[in-house]
């Protein structure tokens, strides 16, 4: 039984998730530890093959669906980072998702000279700490239907359910459902969405 061990911390009724800071918590904050059973996945997670074998850029590189974002995180030069032993927790846009951002601000933003701002935007779709859809549901249920997650651009998003989906929106007020939890690698989780956030 692989145990992980996630610090999530509560500033009710949102939330923020706390992991690899050297920065106490601010705000009057509950410490929680929750112990994960990464043998038994939640029902309806989808396992990676192999589960918990490759990294998350490793695993991102295996699956089609993702190409758009692996070729983005090289391009962003944040491949390194996210092999490293995090762990990170990825919301990672489809190829479709991506096919929404118009082309020439695409294409604008793989380009050498927006590196940085390229950073910023991927550095949107991870937060720090190895969190599962069910911690994340669970963290929502608790909020009375709302949970703000910090992410490594600083920024955050605010998770809600739609249905037995889980919807994150961002600053600017769009919305990217997650379509594929739990996908787990050895230094975290990716969960595949539907559209690419802005910060």
């Amino acid at each position: 039984m692989k145990i992980t061990k996630i610090l999530l911390v509560s500033t009710l009724p949102a939330l923020a998730l706390a992991a690899c800071s050297s920065e106490a918590p601010t705000d009057t904050a509950t410490t929680t530890e929750v112990v994960q059973d990464d043998s038994n996945p939640a029902p309806g997670s989808i396992a990676a093959e192999p589960t918990g074998d490759q990294n998350i850029v490793a695993l991102a590189q295996g699956n089609p669906g993702v190409s758009t974002l692996v070729s983005a995180v090289t391009a962003a030069g944040l491949a390194e980072t996210l092999s490293g032993p995090g762990p990170f927790t990825v919301l990672a846009p489809t190829n479709d998702a991506f096919n929404k951002v118009d082309k020439t601000t695409l294409d604008g933003l793989m380009k050498p000279e927006s590196k940085d701002k390229l950073g910023g935007i991927l550095k949107y779709h991870v937060i720090s700490g190895n969190i599962k859809s069910a911690d994340l549901a669970k963290q929502i249920a608790d909020g009375n239907g709302t949970a703000t997650v910090k992410t490594l651009n600083g920024g955050s998003l605010k998770a809600s359910m739609d249905g037995d989906k889980i919807v994150l929106t961002d600053a600017k007020g769009g919305k990217a459902t997650v379509t594929a939890p739990d996908m787990i690698a050895s230094n975290g989780t990716i969960h595949t969405m539907d559209t690419v956030l802005m910060p």
